[in-house]
């Protein structure tokens, strides 16, 4: 963990997904994607650091450090614990990022506080940290017309015609990031949650 306590941390923003290739494209693991083209716009360079893999960048001039879960999706809550507790910080310095199948696809949506609404890797969280008060950036993947089984839909990978838009949905995460940072939760979420 050298290196990274050199400056203070504005926040820990952990993106929500599945280590593995075979996970790198699915709807599941959008959190993971919006860490990494933020990570490559600003040039950081990813390192393993306990049980998530992590970024050090400086973001709308905020010190923050990325980090994607190792644990499988379903046992976030013991890497964001982990990171916690190495950093000697608290919930309330996260910014969690992830998939939301009650929000259609496109949509973004920025709460300071609630339920983990179904989602295994926020409950896992949520469970851990015992508390519900962690701000979060839900992205939509939902559609109109899912199948029965929801584990195999979220599984599987965004559609190539799609891309135009999940990119765009990646843009305008990082964006909201970014107000988060510099413009507070509240400010954000009456422009992004319009």
């Amino acid at each position: 963990m050298q290196g990274i306590e050199t400056e203070p941390l504005a926040r820990i923003i952990i993106g929500l997904g599945n280590p593995g290739e075979q996970y790198a494209r699915s709807r599941h693991n959008i959190g993971f994607m919006v860490l990494e083209a933020l990570a490559g716009d600003a040039g950081g360079q990813w390192q393993r650091s306990s049980l998530s893999r992590t970024c050090r960048i400086v973001l709308n001039g905020c010190s923050v450090l990325l980090a994607e879960p190792l644990t499988y999706m379903n046992h976030s809550g013991k890497a964001v614990h982990a990171l916690l507790t190495n950093l000697h910080r608290k919930p309330q310095d996260l910014l969690l990022v992830f998939d939301d199948l009650n929000l259609p696809f496109g949509r973004i949506r920025i709460r300071e506080r609630g339920t983990a609404g179904g989602h295994h890797g926020l409950e896992s969280i949520l469970n851990i940290l015992e508390t519900d008060e962690i701000v979060r950036v839900r992205l939509g993947i939902g559609e109109e017309r899912m199948p029965e089984d929801k584990a195999d839909f979220v599984l599987s990978d965004f559609p190539k015609q799609k891309q135009p838009e999940l990119d765009d949905m990646i843009l305008k995460a990082g964006n909201a990031i970014q107000s988060i940072l510099g413009d507070g939760v509240s400010k954000t979420m009456a422009i992004f949650n319009a």
